[in-house]
């Protein structure tokens, strides 16, 4: 099966208990780097078009039009419908069905215009792109010209003591846990094989520029365990 159907299928099949072992699992701690993230791409002065790429349950997509200014509009995408029902149900609880619409869809070939949007997002979604090059390269296409684009991605502490107890957490805890409470243990043994396998932040900015993007930098958040990387497109 190839890569995006797995993938398709291990989040449809998690998604009723997704967002309850996501804030478990990291003990709320990604609650706090969603705000940070939230912070650099709102503009509470200005209305903007924001692409949220791999919206999954749409916690990144509500935290953006909650903090935006008025008139702002969340456009989110993602290859799993299961996990855009629940996000689907959330949005409409929060009343923001006019502001935030999701729709299934390949971030490899988007169905959207040149410059289309302002912000691009992606959340924890960047290390399951089947063909990372290409995802990030449309990511640049849909920006407008002096457009941002903002990734949170989970990563490895580089402190050694630390690095070794997270592997213990991540390798062991993490998928007995996911497995007991999702009854599929297969899919918390791959999201944090995926985390290991992502490229080092040096290696990953140098394939966001390559991409394109300029101005590329990252920021570390709880001792490494998650990284913000943010790119913009040339004017």
């Amino acid at each position: 099966m190839p890569k995006k159907e797995k993938i398709r299928s291990m989040f449809d099949s998690i998604a009723p208990d997704y967002d309850k072992l996501n804030h478990i699992l990291s003990l709320d701690i990604d609650k706090g780097w969603r705000k940070k993230a939230v912070r650099e791409i709102a503009d509470t002065a200005h209305p903007l078009q924001v692409l949220d790429v791999a919206c999954g349950t749409g916690d990144f997509a509500i935290a953006v039009a909650k903090a935006a200014a008025p008139g702002s509009h969340v456009t989110g995408i993602d290859l799993s419908e299961g996990m855009m029902s629940v996000g689907r149900r959330k949005v409409a609880s929060e009343g923001l069905e006019g502001t935030i619409h999701m729709e299934q869809g390949d971030c490899e070939r988007m169905d959207f215009a040149d410059g289309a949007f302002d912000r691009v997002s992606v959340a924890f979604g960047v290390r399951n792109f089947e063909h990372r090059e290409k995802g990030l390269s449309e990511m640049l296409r849909v920006l407008r010209p002096g457009g941002k684009a903002v990734i949170l991605e989970l990563s490895v502490p580089s402190n050694p003591v630390f690095r070794a107890m997270y592997k213990v957490y991540f390798l062991h805890v993490l998928p007995a846990i996911g497995g007991m409470v999702s009854g599929d243990r297969g899919a918390y043994t791959y999201l944090p094989s995926s985390v290991l396998r992502f490229p080092e932040p040096e290696a990953f900015m140098k394939t966001m520029s390559s991409c394109g993007f300029q101005d590329v930098r990252t920021e570390s958040f709880t001792c490494g365990i998650c990284r913000m990387y943010t790119g913009r497109k040339a004017l």
